[in-house]
């Protein structure tokens, strides 16, 4: 058989960050070892019994089973800015001001593709999510890395970047609550980031994966809901985690007008929409009961809150992340990411996911997943014990 040579495009890209980390995973269950897999971004509850039932039964409506308009239905579009409104008090047009994607990641890599040439800059937090990477490199564009570090709570510093690359930068990644580090940011950090988006004509794109989950009483801040924000950039909204329905692929991206037409212009040449069963059950899922979503996020809290608790026990000084459905916790004194990562998957049999995968200032860190029962996340921590590391 014939092999023939993949594109300079395809030899570009990244390596996938989480192929090694399933490799290992895989091969210690199939040995039979019981592994508490805490090292990817999956949810683990189901999608909510109502929403299931909307898209059962608008499978059985033959309109859907035509193709969908190219750019998503009005009325996924109308639910998405329904649901701003709603929950960040924000206005958007859903003919001008909403585009329907297939996942974030997908608009995530596509946005990149929409509005850089080769040689164009982007600014991307460091550490930050590994497919921002993606879509720059198929745009065969460059990065500058913001370093996120506990001393600034985990937000980039802009008066740190350099002038010439601020007048060279084009796009500028932000994503809060924060993949990995748990972070969040507060409506002043946005004003700041609106006000140098503006000086040097940069346009922001914030990823609000996590935008639901919020702990302790307090709500994320949108992006959208700074004055000025839909002039200089965009935010993405997944499904994904608000909802449970992260294998239904679906998701939305708000704000500049242009930078919507763009990405739909690009979405025109690439597929003809998401399946409409699903852009009907999505639209219920952001207009109905939003009930789920709030024990949701109680669920979240109740297993932050035994497992940091439980480590904090067992002598393992950590703070409670606010935000996300991850804990970024600092490795012991003696111990690289990746060593501890490995001790606790080899001997412990738990999963996490080394820091350093996030980029360069991820290095001295884990990201663990808080994506299991209770119980199962205190015999994590029992089990990271039992290693004594820690003193009590």
């Amino acid at each position: 058989m014939k092999n023939f040579e993949q594109s300079d495009l395809l030899n570009r890209l990244p390596d996938q960050f989480f192929a090694n980390l399933v490799a290992k995973v895989k091969g210690l269950v199939e040995e039979g070892h019981d592994v508490i897999n805490l090292g990817q971004g999956n949810p683990d509850l189901p999608t909510p019994d109502a929403i299931v039932k909307e898209l059962q039964a608008a499978a059985e409506n033959p309109a859907y089973h035509k193709y969908s308009p190219f750019r998503g239905f009005s009325f996924l579009k109308q639910a998405a800015a329904d649901f701003y409104k709603r929950e960040y008090h924000v206005d958007l047009d859903p003919d001008s001001e909403v585009a329907v994607l297939f996942g974030a990641k997908t608009g995530l890599v596509e946005l990149s593709q929409c509005l850089l040439n080769p040689g164009d800059l982007a600014l991307l937090p460091d550490p930050g999510y590994p497919d921002y990477m993606s879509g720059i490199a198929l745009a065969n564009a460059e990065t500058y890395l913001m370093p996120l570090l506990k001393s600034n709570a985990f937000l980039p510093d802009y008066q740190s970047i350099n002038p010439e690359q601020w007048e060279r930068a084009k796009l500028l990644f932000l994503n809060y609550p924060n993949n990995p580090t748990s972070a969040v940011a507060d409506k002043s950090f946005f004003d700041e980031t609106i006000a140098m988006a503006n000086k040097h004509n940069v346009c922001v794109i914030h990823d609000f994966a996590y935008g639901a989950l919020g702990f302790d009483g307090e709500k994320p801040q949108s992006f959208l809901q700074s004055e000025g924000a839909k002039e200089v950039g965009v935010e993405i909204y997944t499904l994904s985690k608000t909802y449970n329905m992260a294998g239904w692929r679906v998701a939305f991206a708000v704000g500049n007008r242009s930078v919507i037409e763009s990405i739909n212009l690009l979405q025109d040449h690439m597929y003809v929409s998401l399946f409409g069963g699903i852009q009907h059950a999505a639209a219920k899922a952001l207009t109905g009961d939003q009930t789920a979503v709030s024990q949701l996020v109680q669920t979240y809290q109740n297993r932050r809150d035994r497992f940091i608790d439980r480590l904090n026990e067992i002598g393992w000084k950590v703070e409670k992340p606010k935000g996300t459905f991850f804990a970024w916790l600092p490795v012991p004194d003696g111990f690289t990411s990746e060593s501890f990562a490995d001790l606790l998957l080899e001997k412990a049999h738990v999963a996490v996911a080394p820091g350093n995968g996030f980029g360069e200032n991820g290095a001295g860190y884990i990201r663990v997943g808080l994506l299991d029962k209770e119980e199962r996340l205190e015999e994590a921590a029992d089990r990271i014990a039992a290693l004594g590391l820690f003193d009590k």
